[in-house]
């Protein structure tokens, strides 16, 4: 069916462009549309024979037109043309600031620099807490200790990494 399809298009793509082409009137954009066409169809066969080849493609040419030309409107509605280049940079983003999150990773490897240099139980302890949600109780029953020995695994994690931020914040 392919093979027809191919026939078919090849036969009617002329057509098929000035029908875009009256809709969308720009001929860059409605012969990316009559491949778009092409697409569709050759997608829609191979889930379901097609009746009328030639009128699925006119019929899809011409939706995909009127498509184009919905989301050209609304984009021209809220994008403002003649807005200043010097404008559209300066408008603020949602997210972090590129310096913010190159401090953001520098901190990252810090904090996870400072978790290397401490001992295993104490990096146990806090994996444990942050990474897998368990409670002090559990985590001293898991290990074989006292609570107070996690307290104080936790004490040594936390004051050394806040010693190795600060440090990192001083430079």
């Amino acid at each position: 069916m392919s093979a027809a399809l191919n026939a078919i298009f090849q036969s009617h793509r002329r057509s098929l462009l000035w029908t875009v082409m009256r809709i969308v009137r720009d001929p860059q954009t409605a012969e990316d549309l009559a491949q778009e066409t092409y697409l569709k169809a050759r997608k829609a066969l191979e889930t379901r024979p097609i009746e009328h080849v030639e009128g699925f493609l006119f019929q899809t040419a011409q939706n995909l037109a009127i498509d184009h030309q919905r989301r050209k409107a609304v984009r021209n509605r809220y994008e403002a043309s003649d807005a200043a280049r010097e404008d559209i940079e300066n408008v603020a983003t949602v997210g972090p600031s590129i310096e913010d999150d190159l401090i953001q990773r520098q901190r990252w490897r810090a904090f996870e620099g400072a978790l290397a240099e401490l001992p295993v139980r104490a990096r146990t302890v806090w994996s444990m807490i942050h990474l897998q949600g368990r409670t002090c109780a559990e985590i001293a029953e898991h290990l074989g200790v006292s609570r107070n020995t996690i307290y104080n695994d936790i004490k040594l994690v936390m004051g050394h990494c806040q010693d190795v931020l600060a440090r990192l914040d001083e430079d």
